[in-house]
């Protein structure tokens, strides 16, 4: 049996006194898309977040790519780790081009190496390579965030977060990242974390979904057995509601 990309063991966590993941315990598919869905405020950011250890759990163990957090240092692991989120979050003083390949240039990568990583991801995200010189803001809402999603790519990580990628694009822009985000993850042996409040999202872009509430896991497992037992009243009218 393949071991999980991502595994809580008895994970907890609390803000202040507000407690918002108790006894977490979670596989996560390696090669799948697993999508994390939810009620407002249930934790699906602070789950994603204890992934690239921008959160630690107050109890419990995370292990991702087969290191238990906190055995040693982050930034390693990190640089194996792509992670996007809402709105793209390009830097605005960088090119588009020097916001792609950052954490190349960081790397030390060779300007040839980084030069056809570029061009191999603006192809298969459907974007000019004439873009890659302009500012991030010379880009349409779905253009940064595709240029976002090379950035994330660039480092060809074995693991990919995704927290609300979508959300800040219209409907029919999300339509085409979606079916852009489709061939990349198919072009790369990589793991997807996807966090999403959009269940048709979810249900479109996963093999795999967890549905967190009441301080934990509702459900977990593949798409069609998720739906066929929800695992709680309201998740089954989550389905309902948003999958008419």
């Amino acid at each position: 049996m393949t071991a999980p990309v991502v595994r809580f063991e008895g994970v907890a966590k609390s803000f202040g006194d507000t407690p918002v993941l108790d006894a977490v315990d979670l596989d996560i598919a390696a090669g799948h898309t697993t999508a994390i869905i939810g009620e407002s405020g249930s934790g699906k950011s602070t789950l994603l977040q204890m992934i690239n250890g921008l959160l630690m759990p107050d109890h419990g163990q995370v292990t991702v790519l087969g290191e238990a957090l906190g055995s040693g240092p982050l930034e390693p692991l990190r640089r194996r780790i792509g992670y996007a989120v809402q709105g793209s979050a390009l830097f605005p003083h960088l090119s588009v081009e020097e916001n792609v390949t950052l954490l190349a240039r960081l790397e030390g990568w060779e300007e040839a190496r980084r030069s056809e990583r570029l061009r191999a991801l603006f192809e298969l995200m459907d974007l000019p390579i004439v873009l890659a010189q302009r500012q991030p803001h010379e880009l349409s809402g779905g253009q940064q965030q595709r240029a976002s999603l090379c950035r994330a790519m660039m480092l060809e990580p074995p693991l990919l977060l995704l927290d609300e990628p979508f959300s800040a694009v219209d409907p029919i822009t999300r339509v085409g990242i979606h079916d852009h985000f489709r061939r990349l993850a198919a072009s790369a042996p990589v793991s997807v974390v996807l966090v999403t409040h959009d269940v048709r999202e979810a249900v479109d872009l996963a093999q795999d979904l967890v549905v967190l509430g009441d301080r934990g896991v509702v459900r977990a497992g593949a798409v069609d057995a998720v739906r066929a037992e929800p695992g709680a009243p309201w998740v089954e009218r989550l389905f309902e509601e948003q999958l008419r």
